[in-house]
């Protein structure tokens, strides 16, 4: 059988950031008609190389050949002349604009000519679409269609899908499907990204599975099965070794058979679905999966941050399902965002200031409590060894480890019954991970019930007594104890798990 025409070839590439190594010898090829499907964790380095391919990102070392020929010095604009599409996970499209405006916009040519080719492309296609449309008025799917059918007027061969099923309904997702199968049919070649195992056999041709950094897997689809890319998935038996022993060292893992402090019954909302689970007083409860899985959705909903749409939250047996934030945190939750730096912070604010701001209650109507304050700050300065000239400083001058002890100290100053942790790690070193975990251990030890979730499997099994593994925005395991190990956390987070109840 005849090879395909090789459109995109990515050779030995690496890429680090300071000494974070995230790319370490990537080779992956695309060829027309390829739909291959590009399968990682989170951290395992697929972002950063879809970045370099469309030119935000440069890569340190390594070729990218394009059409048989080497793209240096590669910007977005050099990767879209020669042929390179990204379509984000969300859409970017102008609401109030027509999909005529929306795709035209910043074309060059005439009109006319475009409209026409705009036009003749969606007929070729067999592509239902008006294109007077505006954009508000499009589902998911349809504006996703948009942004294909805006690589396709660039004549682009190569599209990179990123987790494109994530919001779409089983209806929009055939579509998406069927869609797929056009452009493969028309020589396209598509880097079809996602964390669902079972699209990999429903879509792709080929399959690559990335973690840490290198390719640990990749071939025709049809030369694997489900075990074998989660075995892919999974970190090497000796570095999980290493990793066992470390979390020894720190704390035993036993579910603490304290007081329940919370309950979630049939909760519901944007992202997730009939949520069921008990929180302990001591307890350290992991909330795995992936990106997309509806942990953080969750977790912003509890805290009053996004309506209910369904089920009850007991805190201490005290109804608090929809309360407003600060109504939540009167009542004993405090929640430490995945986004520190949009969330978590007031940048150009002192330490002081940032740590007692979820506390303003306690400082004053008309003029703030300095002393209590003070006293904040002196007792989790001093606790959380946070490097800093003092409570006057701007949390904006710190190191990400030292700003985020100073979000874990602002969401303890309200002396919570439960504290809900969103990636409590992210973005910080090895040292200030080490003492985020120790002030973790306090926590417990104090009582605190506590809810760390993560994308860090590895996490996961380190710290946590048990944990719930989302998938689709639905518990799709409960593992207990010696049960939390990446295979298990793996299976359960790309969809090889059977749903668990988690009371």
């Amino acid at each position: 059988m005849k090879q395909s025409a090789e459109l995109l070839s990515c050779q030995d590439i690496y890429k680090s950031f300071g000494d974070n190594h995230v790319l370490k010898g990537i080779n992956l090829d695309v060829h027309a008609g390829d739909v291959l499907a590009l399968i990682g964790g989170n951290g395992a380095g697929k972002s950063t190389l879809m970045k370099i391919i469309v030119g935000i990102y440069s890569h340190d070392s390594g070729k990218l050949i394009v059409n048989g020929s080497e793209l240096k010095n590669v910007t977005p604009a050099a990767a879209q002349a020669a042929g390179i599409y990204y379509v984000p996970q969300e859409p970017m499209l102008f609401p109030n604009m027509t999909i005529e405006q929306n795709v035209l916009i910043g074309l060059s040519g005439k009109d006319v000519e475009n409209r026409k080719k705009l036009v003749d492309l969606i007929k070729t296609m067999g592509w239902k679409l008006d294109i007077n449309r505006q954009a508000l008025t499009l589902s998911i799917a349809e504006q996703q269609l948009v942004e294909i059918i805006r690589g396709l007027m660039h004549d682009s061969k190569v599209l990179i899908l990123d987790e494109p099923t994530s919001s779409l309904t089983f209806n929009d997702i055939k579509s998406l499907f069927k869609m797929v199968d056009d452009l493969r049919n028309n020589g396209v070649g598509i880097i079809y990204i996602t964390h669902r195992l079972q699209e990999v056999f429903q879509i792709a041709t080929k399959v690559v599975i990335m973690r840490d950094g290198k390719i640990t897997l990749s071939g025709p689809v049809k030369d694997f099965d489900n075990e074998a890319l989660v075995r892919a998935l999974v970190p090497d038996e000796n570095v999980m070794e290493k990793v066992q022993e470390k979390a020894d060292a720190h704390i035993v893992k036993s579910v603490v058979a304290g007081n329940e402090v919370l309950r979630v019954t049939d909760y519901s909302g944007n992202g997730f679905y009939k949520i069921n689970f008990a929180l302990h007083a001591g307890e350290i409860l992991g909330m795995a999966g992936v990106v997309g899985a509806g942990r953080t959705e969750f977790a912003e909903t509890l805290f009053g941050r996004d309506n209910v749409e369904s089920g009850k939250v007991e805190l201490d047996g005290h109804d608090i399902t929809g309360m407003s934030t600060k109504a939540v945190i009167k009542a004993g939750l405090t929640y430490v965002p995945e986004d520190r730096f949009r969330n978590g912070i007031f940048r150009i604010s002192g330490l002081g200031e940032n740590m007692t701001s979820s506390s303003l209650s306690r400082m004053g109507l008309f003029f703030l409590n300095k002393k209590y304050e003070k006293d904040s700050f002196d007792q989790y300065y001093k606790d959380f060894r946070i490097k800093s000239t003092g409570q006057e400083q701007p949390i904006g001058d710190l190191s990400g480890g030292n700003q985020q002890k100073v979000v874990l100290a602002k969401a303890l100053v309200p002396q919570p019954k439960v504290v809900i942790l969103d990636e409590p790690t992210r973005g910080v070193d090895a040292g200030a991970r080490e003492d985020v975990y120790k002030i973790i251990y306090k926590l417990k030890a104090q009582g605190v019930a506590i809810l760390v979730i993560s994308s860090d499997m590895q996490e996961i099994q380190q710290i946590c007594d048990r944990a719930l593994v989302l998938y689709r925005g639905r518990i799709a395991k409960q593992l207990v104890d010696v049960e939390i190990n990446q295979d298990n956390l793996m299976k359960a987070a790309f969809g090889l798990a059977e749903e668990a109840s988690a009371s």
